[in-house]
């Protein structure tokens, strides 16, 4: 059974349609990147899910019972985009005061703390830790009592490269113990490779969802051979291979899907009048550019 299923979500604040018959699932140990521009409804759909909004239509499930309600709560943890704690309590007793809402066991603070990075600043008031502190004292927040889903709403805002690194580390370990996760981002080349499935929000519809090699076959989205060639070799091989002359030596060929063997062969025919090449295939920013049909942009909440 699915952790999180939604079926034909529909939500408006007046005449405004913010989610428009959306339906996503999520299975037990999976990662789904949720993905959309400013005001596409990523926020909205989180909380709907957290039981803070009433579909106009549709259903949500969560662990199957219904958002907002105890077992559905007991279900799911939340890191918001901006974390606030106390400031006058220590991490530690921020976790403590957590475990005591959810009926974790204490003992399990120890870990939490040292998987975040914070067992050195375990017992600082709250209010002395910078920005990425206090993320990843959500994030351990977050983990406390092994939550059937993880809602992550721009979860590494704050985080150095390293942290998110490790963040993402966390992440899968807690998918690996069956942990769903659903996380909105705006960070494109962080979550490439990172997450299981990519769902595109555009306007509050589902334009796209899938593998990231299922979206890029759907978009049929042309790769670029780069090639460099040797001196006095570029004209030549413009005038064999095609492509746009980028500099002295230097050109981009387009391949079309399907085409990538029988043009890389070609350009190897070439190995003697070539000094380096290499194969550009689209990415996620590819990929959503083509089903959104615009730029990621900062999204404010909803």
């Amino acid at each position: 059974m699915n952790v999180l299923d939604i079926t034909g979500l529909t939500i408006a604040f007046g005449k405004t349609v913010a989610v428009d018959n959306v339906s996503l699932s999520v299975a037990p140990g999976e990662r789904l990147a949720l993905l959309g521009h400013n005001g596409a409804g990523k926020t909205t759909l989180f909380k709907a899910i957290l039981g803070f909004l009433k579909p106009a239509s549709g259903q949500i499930a969560v662990a199957g019972h219904r958002p907002g309600s105890d077992a559905a709560r007991i279900a799911v943890n939340y890191l918001p985009e901006t974390v606030a704690f106390a400031r006058n309590l220590t991490g530690r007793e921020v976790l403590e005061y957590f475990s005591g809402l959810r009926g974790a066991p204490r003992a399990e603070i120890a870990g939490l703390l040292e998987r975040v990075g914070l067992t050195g600043a375990a017992d600082r008031a709250v209010g002395t830790y910078s920005k990425g502190m206090r993320q990843r004292l959500g994030l351990a927040q977050a983990l406390i009592g092994a939550p059937r889903l993880l809602l992550l709403d721009e979860p590494t805002s704050g985080l150095d490269p390293v942290s998110r690194h490790e963040f993402y580390g966390i992440i899968a370990e807690a998918a690996s113990r069956g942990s769903a996760v659903l996380l909105s981002s705006h960070g494109l080349e962080e979550i490439q490779n990172r997450t299981d499935r990519v769902a595109i929000l555009a306007q509050g519809e589902l334009r796209a969802e899938g593998t990231l090699a299922e979206l890029a076959a759907r978009a049929a989205l042309r790769s670029t051979i780069r090639v460099t060639a040797l001196p006095g070799e570029a004209e030549r091989l413009h005038a064999e291979l095609g492509g746009t002359r980028v500099n002295g030596t230097r050109l981009d060929i387009p391949c079309p899907p399907g085409a990538k063997l029988d043009l890389l062969a070609r350009v190897g025919s070439h190995a003697g009048a070539l000094a380096d090449f290499d194969l550009q295939t689209p990415g996620l920013d590819d990929i959503y550019r083509h089903f959104s049909g615009q730029p990621l942009r900062e999204e404010t909440p909803q």
